[in-house]
């Protein structure tokens, strides 16, 4: 079925949308084997980025492996489906994933099941404990492969901030670093959603992946290149947009690419015809419902107080909030609060401090927030 608009998941073919430079550069990284790391805040488009570039990359000599680590939790659950990812996909054929086992990890009896059903994957159980292997040899594995078979391989991993939630997650770091660092046959991309600690995994000159590869800083989709192609959506349907509310729609969002999508959907199924500033106005009420028991979720446990500094920043407070104007008239407490209340908001990603001072770190979020609770 092809989908007018797409959210909420990675998108492909006739649903990504410009991100020519970003496509060519992040090419360019991957043949030329340069380790590359993708910051940005949520619903801007990484994953999406990242498998169109995989797609395009035409180089015979290189092979590309993705992984999605979010539901790791450990270092060995890592190093699991690590490894069960590399084998998969630097291989040809069935035959091959279980000749790669023998030929890199013999010392396993790994599980491997085939599903019924027509075109779907092997499922390769590994169950690799410290007992078979150390983390050093599994994760010199796509090394061992790319020299034997005269190749370069490209390893990109999402999600990868979940290494910061493992136990000793600087000691499994620093493994990674240190084992990495010297290959020369493989390079990585390594990206997630959370912004605020992929910025402290790489950009902190204390942490082990300091100076790893080639930060890159995926900026939102300008507008301009929104307008054609949600016209073209539109146009499928015979319903007349103009570039005013195309505008609108991208200026309420922040240019966030999955909200783009979303907001574009819910006016297309709120128009008939044409799109007014009504149907417009609807989309966003029928957005702010459909989002509302996430935010609930992400609020749940907050305090009194900073619940009230939230309200100061939907208020338009991004700045001094240790004066006693602002302690006051938000009741935050004291002064020594204020650095706890933002270290809280910001880690549970409500909040972000930028050149402008402290904003709301998700645009819908904002919206929910200043209608929900500050009408109250």
């Amino acid at each position: 079925m092809n989908k007018l608009f797409v959210y909420g998941v990675a998108v492909g073919g006739d649903n990504f949308t410009d991100r020519v430079k970003e496509t060519a550069r992040l090419k360019q990284d991957f043949e030329n084997g340069q380790n590359v790391i993708l910051i940005s805040p949520r619903r801007m488009g990484k994953t999406s980025l990242v498998r169109h570039v995989l797609s395009v990359v035409d180089n015979k000599t290189i092979d590309v492996v993705y992984l999605d680590i979010y539901d790791c939790r450990s270092e060995y659950e890592f190093y699991n489906k690590f490894a069960s990812a590399i084998l998969k996909q630097t291989a040809r054929r069935s035959e091959t994933i279980i000749q790669n086992i023998k030929d890199f990890l013999s010392r396993l009896s790994p599980k491997i099941a085939f599903s019924p059903e027509p075109n779907s994957e092997m499922s390769v159980s590994l169950e690799i404990t410290p007992k078979e292997y150390s983390p050093e040899e599994i994760l010199q594995l796509p090394e061992k492969i790319a020299r034997k078979r005269g190749r370069h391989i490209v390893v990109c991993i999402d999600e990868f901030q979940q290494i910061g939630e493992f136990e000793d997650s600087l000691n499994v770091q620093k493994k990674m670093r240190g084992v990495w660092q010297l290959q020369e046959n493989v390079s990585y991309c390594l990206f997630g959603s959370k912004k605020h600690m992929l910025t402290n995994l790489f950009q902190n000159k204390k942490m082990p992946f300091y100076q790893f590869g080639d930060i890159q800083f995926l900026q939102p989709i300008p507008t301009h290149d929104w307008i054609s192609f949600i016209q073209s959506k539109f146009g499928e349907k015979h319903i007349s947009i103009t570039d005013e509310i195309v505008t609108a729609i991208c200026q309420t969002v922040e240019n966030q690419s999955s909200y783009v999508q979303q907001l574009a959907w819910n006016v297309m199924l709120n128009a008939d015809g044409e799109v007014t500033k009504e149907t417009l106005d609807m989309a966003i009420e029928d957005m702010l419902s459909q989002n509302s028991s996430l935010f609930l979720q992400q609020m749940e446990g907050l305090t009194a107080y900073q619940m009230n500094f939230l309200k100061a920043v939907a208020q338009g407070v991004h700045s001094d909030f240790t004066s006693q104007k602002v302690l006051s008239e938000y009741n935050l407490g004291t002064k020594s609060n204020i650095t706890r209340i933002k270290t809280v908001l910001i880690q549970k990603e409500l909040i972000e401090t930028t050149g402008k001072g402290v904003i709301f770190a998700d645009p819908v979020f904002a919206l929910w927030f200043k209608k929900t609770w500050c009408a109250l």
